[in-house]
């Protein structure tokens, strides 16, 4: 199971949200590409990149941090936060990012999904599930839309996508625990492709939780810690141990 770190940006700093709460932000570091070099030389094999405002703002805002974090890093990273066209899609790839996550396009405009899986591939793409109460969060999470997480996942395994990162809000920033049982779950309906574990990560024990689920859903691929680190709750190098 891969443990990737996340850094998101807002006005170009390195911060952490509760709940997807902009007014509840708590700011980390100045320097997003010093913090995401630090995590590779910590041992990370990829890195989960947001910008917080792109999302809010429906299209990517901190290109340039993005395009200095990929300069100075040699490991793979993921981008999600804003992006709503394929110029956009375009614009970040450009910039080093590996793979894109698409989440409020793909609940607002599914045909978009569908041009950018057939020009850039699935290895490409990644479809974010922003859970709150089981439904599909969009817009930085600020507005939740009418369709639940498993029927937005099964509609686009039905057109290609085979990776998924799956967060419940109501858990992220929370430190209380990743809500394994609705992530088994998604792994479980989707058997064919991989699920990425996001939100509420606060101890080591949640991580072997996930790498014990792991064992009976092998397509459970990954876990993306964020406030964990920064609080000094756990290390990466204790994970990457564990």
């Amino acid at each position: 199971m891969i443990i990737i770190p996340a850094i998101d940006i807002i006005s170009g700093k390195c911060v952490r949200l509760s709940q997807g709460d902009y007014d509840k932000k708590t700011v980390y570091s100045n320097n997003p590409a010093d913090m995401a070099l630090s995590w590779q030389e910590k041992g990370a094999k990829y890195l989960h990149l947001v910008d917080l405002d792109g999302a809010k703002a429906g299209k990517p805002i901190n290109i340039e941090i993005i395009r200095e974090i990929c300069k100075k890093i040699s490991i793979p990273c993921e981008f999600g936060g804003g992006i709503r066209a394929l110029q956009d899609a375009k614009l970040l790839f450009n910039a080093g990012v590996s793979r894109i996550i698409l989440g409020t396009v793909a609940v607002e405009n599914p045909e978009l999904v569908k041009n950018i899986l057939l020009k850039y591939g699935t290895e490409k793409i990644a479809i974010g599930i922003d859970a709150k109460n089981g439904r599909v969060a969009v817009k930085g999470w600020q507005e939740t839309s009418n369709i639940s997480g498993v029927e937005l996942a099964t509609q686009f395994t039905e057109v290609g996508i085979r990776r998924f990162i799956y967060t419940d809000i109501s858990r992220d920033g929370a430190l209380s625990g990743p809500n394994i049982e609705m992530t088994c779950s998604l792994c479980e309906k989707i058997k064919n492709c991989f699920v990425i574990a996001s939100g509420g990560v606060g101890s080591i024990n949640d991580i072997k939780k996930l790498s014990e689920a792991s064992k009976k859903y092998p397509n459970l691929e990954g876990v993306i810690v964020g406030k964990a680190l920064y609080e000094g709750k756990i290390t990466l190098e204790e994970i990457i141990s564990a």
